[in-house]
């Protein structure tokens, strides 16, 4: 009877499964976009390579990351703002699809979010020459402008004036 309870508890040994750690794969499939498509697209997984932050017991923090490919953002924030908002000033780069490196800096306070770039797009310098058809339209509507606070000046003036009486005859039968 003890040899087949430990043939029996050999044999379930035998039988489990054996767990083991798979190895991390470098790509990862996702669905596609479609849910009718049962294809599968395989996506590159990019390793963190750096991964730093701190959080302080007063509120300030700051956080460091980089990528494998080459994204990077380093940020900074303190509570000093007005009523406790958090400060931050920072940067973050990556490289965009046609090979440029984009690098921006940033701060962003009271006065909201503040990048700064040369990628960034620049509004011209006022003042800027204005179209001759922009100064003829904008003649017009103080033409119109002026047209119409005539018109109502005169309409102001016109209520203004006093009923006449009425004829002391109206009603009174001779």
């Amino acid at each position: 009877m003890k040899l087949v309870i430990i043939a029996a508890l050999a044999a379930a040994a035998i039988a489990a499964p054996q767990y083991t750690i798979p190895e991390p794969k470098s790509t990862y499939g996702s669905p596609a976009a479609s849910t009718r498509d049962d294809s599968y697209e395989m996506v590159e997984v990019v390793p963190i390579l750096r991964d730093d932050r701190v959080m302080e017991e007063d509120g300030r923090y700051s956080l460091d990351v980089e990528t494998g490919n080459g994204i990077t953002l380093s940020q900074s924030g303190t509570p000093e703002g007005p009523d406790g908002s958090v400060i931050k000033a920072g940067s973050y780069s990556y490289t965009a699809p046609d090979g440029t490196l984009v690098e921006l800096k940033f701060v962003a306070d009271e006065n909201g979010f503040q990048p700064e770039s040369p990628l960034l797009p620049v509004a011209p310098e006022f003042p800027h020459p204005i179209p001759q058809f922009v100064l003829d339209q904008i003649a017009f509507a103080a033409e119109e402008d002026a047209a119409r606070a005539r018109a109502e000046a005169s309409e102001v003036q016109s209520y203004s004036k006093p009923a006449p009486s009425p004829s002391l005859k109206y009603g009174n039968p001779q």
